[in-house]
């Protein structure tokens, strides 16, 4: 079943409802990634592995070391034996950081593609803007690039969503690197849900930072696709709060991008852009509208007239007579979940073109190996074409995807 469908044909019967399109995996980059790609002389300063003396593998950048964290490569373990502590490549599952391995997980969890994230350079390659050379540090975020599209992907057309890093500190820089990737075939680039705490100018900065970077994405049709954590904070109810409340807590940070985006003018600026919020579920999205719809009636009058409430800021970009809160949403903005059944309750207000399911393959949220069964369980009394939609149909339309066949399987 390729991913159109013949106008006016039986739904129940064109549409494959058993395969999905996961929009947030991540993988853990091989030790061979960047060693293969940089030139000979400066393979030692690359990203590259070491073992320490009892044999535990970490990877090794700009001086510092990181070992492998547990929790982002659980696959196969059960709930119990998970663990936060340093998890060597030996004791993984292929499939975390081998394509082909991978392809045989997803084709076992009913998962036609997938957008994988990745590790050690952390959510929206924030290893290489915290680098002392970030010359070097582009040679590396380019062969990471280069080896997602040509190595990771190209190991099994149609069963990945090419997914590249820019260089954050750089955004003239930045939109060359997109034209680059989106000539070899991607369709997104990975941003920060907020790029302050990162020591960069957020989206309303008033010298327009990040405007050739939204501007390239613009006019290439690259997603902007925003993980949570990607501003290297773990939001915290209070300085002493356990790390499972602050955990549970995290969609603090999804709602807030949402609604920074909202408010930009971004999107009026560049019609054509999209963002997709990774990891970020959805149940939140009806309470936030509704609030930012609230707010914008109530508070738009003295805002428009250059009043400022303490030392925030005002909302200079954004036309607050037209905006429309919910359809700024409906044309921009896109939800992601694992499981959550608050989300699909509202899918009325949310909107079924709006939500697109992942599975979080290999970290300690994910689903594996009973995703396709899991969202099914939680969308199986929507109707067939809604249901296709939110398995895969919006995916595919979003990033620009046709993935394979599906897979025949024994």
């Amino acid at each position: 079943m390729t991913s159109s469908r013949r106008k006016g044909a039986d739904v129940s019967t064109d549409l494959s409802l058993d395969w999905l399109v996961s929009v947030d995996d991540h993988v853990l980059e091989p030790p061979h990634l960047w060693v293969d790609r940089v030139p000979k002389a400066d393979r030692d300063r690359a990203p590259h592995m070491e073992f320490d003396d009892n044999g535990l593998d970490f990877w090794v950048y700009d001086g510092k070391r990181y070992p492998s964290s547990g929790l982002s490569a659980v696959v196969g373990k059960s709930k119990e034996e998970f663990s936060p502590e340093p998890l060597p490549y030996s004791e993984m599952r292929p499939g975390c950081y081998d394509p082909t391995a991978r392809v045989e997980d997803m084709n076992r969890a009913g998962i036609l593609a997938s957008l994988c994230f990745p590790t050690v350079t952390r959510f929206c390659g924030q290893l290489f803007m915290e680098a002392s050379d970030r010359e070097f540090g582009f040679v590396c975020l380019q062969a990471y690039n280069d080896w997602m599209i040509e190595e990771w992907c190209g190991a099994a057309p149609g069963r990945y969503i090419p997914l590249v890093l820019i260089p954050l500190w750089d955004p003239p820089l930045a939109a060359k690197e997109l034209e680059r990737c989106a000539a070899k075939g991607a369709t997104s680039f990975a941003f920060s849900e907020n790029p302050a705490p990162l020591g960069l100018p957020t989206i309303h900065d008033a010298a327009r930072y990040w405007d050739p970077v939204m501007a390239a994405a613009n006019d290439l049709e690259m997603v902007v696709s925003m993980h949570v954590g990607s501003s290297s904070r773990v939001p915290q109810i209070a300085p002493d709060a356990p790390f499972l409340a602050n955990l549970a807590w995290g969609a603090t940070r999804t709602s807030g991008a949402m609604l920074s985006w909202l408010f930009s003018g971004m999107f009026q600026r560049y019609p054509k852009l999209k963002i997709a919020l990774s990891e970020g579920e959805i149940g939140w999205m009806p309470y936030f509208l509704e609030r930012a719809e609230q707010v914008l009636d109530k508070q738009r009058h003295w805002v428009k007239r250059g009043m400022k409430f303490g030392d925030h800021a005002g909302s200079d970009a954004v036309d607050l007579d037209t905006l429309d809160v919910r359809a700024t949403f409906r044309d921009h903005v896109f939800g992601c979940f694992i499981d959550d059944v608050h989300g699909i309750a509202s899918i009325d207000e949310i909107g079924e073109d709006n939500i697109m399911c992942e599975t979080d393959y290999p970290h300690s949220d994910s689903t594996w190996p009973d995703c396709i069964q899991t969202v099914k369980s939680r969308i199986d009394h929507l109707p067939a074409e809604t249901q296709y939609k939110i398995l895969r149909g919006n995916a595919e339309r979003l990033y620009r995807f046709t993935p394979a066949e599906p897979p025949v399987l024994a």
